[in-house]
């Protein structure tokens, strides 16, 4: 291939849509389970989570919601996904090592949000939410009783769970369903929260479809939460024991994409860079920027299946 500035931007061009065309075919998950939030700007702060909108009867002045103390904010972050093209290869057409890698820097891109998503899902036991309690936690400040006391709302289990009888799959499954079907807001009237997903590591995919679609358990009886939500099998889980069950028809969903820059095809192919004369390398990849993080505890339940 003789180097010149039409053919090398004819190759990258041809890179370039090798990439998007895997970038588009490429499978993704996160937007089952997170609401994508775009941003504009260095962070995004996430306040006004705990204020859900109720109409209730207009009797005098208004009742206007203001934000509370805590501040959830969400820093974006720059990510890459970087490949050398040695100019000999070039020189010599080498060309078709570098296509295979133009589809897996477009397979990863579109992977990036699914990676931050349920990363997040990850540290759910663990790191704080909007509320300043872990995302997934038996301590959720939840408004206040007549006596002025905080509510501690809990969205945390322990059961494993368990297709093996109908007294196991009650304890586990069973009891995530009623407890998000028992949210309350801060005023105490129903969220109507509809669990809807059931999101488990690949080591409970098997325990997670029997209970959807089994006629019956492994002790016999008839299988009362058959069709009750969708399996999500998420290879990202960490933990082979934990499992998460979520109401993912409303606005915002449990989980939050923040998305500063979507995935972009970039390249560095002139010859005059210094790169080039000192080391022969020319590069593509991918570029963006964002972040994940934590929604509306009230739409989940998880369980570390600890028993």
């Amino acid at each position: 291939m003789i180097l010149n500035k039409g053919n090398l931007t004819a190759l990258f061009v041809a890179l370039k849509s090798t990439f998007n065309k895997a970038f588009d075919a490429s499978p993704s998950m996160w937007d089952q389970v997170a609401t994508l939030v775009p941003s504009t700007t260095r962070e995004n702060s996430y306040a006004w989570l705990d204020r859900f909108p109720r109409l209730r009867e207009w009797v005098g002045d208004k009742v206007v919601k203001s934000l509370t103390q805590h501040n959830y904010t969400l820093p974006n972050k720059s990510f890459e996904a970087t490949v050398e093209v040695d100019r000999d290869d070039l020189e010599d057409d080498q060309l078709g090592i570098y296509a295979p890698q133009a589809q897996e820097a477009g397979f990863s891109a579109k992977q990036w949000p699914d990676e931050l998503v349920f990363e997040a899902l990850n540290e759910a036991f663990s790191k704080k939410c909007y509320d300043g309690q872990p995302f997934v936690s038996e301590k959720h400040p939840n408004g206040t009783d007549k006596a002025g006391k905080v509510i501690l709302v809990s969205n945390q289990g322990t059961a494993p769970l368990s297709a093996e009888s109908l007294d196991k799959a009650k304890a586990s499954y069973g009891k995530g369903r009623t407890v998000l079907r028992n949210m309350k807001d801060t005023e105490g009237r129903p969220l109507n929260v509809r669990p809807t997903l059931l999101v488990v590591p690949p080591a409970l995919e098997d325990t997670a479809n029997a209970l959807m679609t089994a006629e019956r358990l492994d002790d016999g009886k008839t299988n009362i939460y058959k069709g009750t939500a969708k399996v999500l099998v998420v290879p990202w889980l960490t933990d082979d024991d934990a499992w998460f069950l979520m109401d993912t028809s409303r606005a915002i969903k449990p989980l939050i994409f923040q998305q500063r820059k979507k995935p972009v095809f970039v390249s560095q192919q002139d010859m005059n860079n210094p790169d080039v004369f000192m080391r022969k390398k020319l590069k593509f990849g991918a570029e963006a920027r964002g972040s994940a993080g934590f929604g509306l505890w009230q739409m989940i339940h998880g369980s570390t299946g600890k028993g």
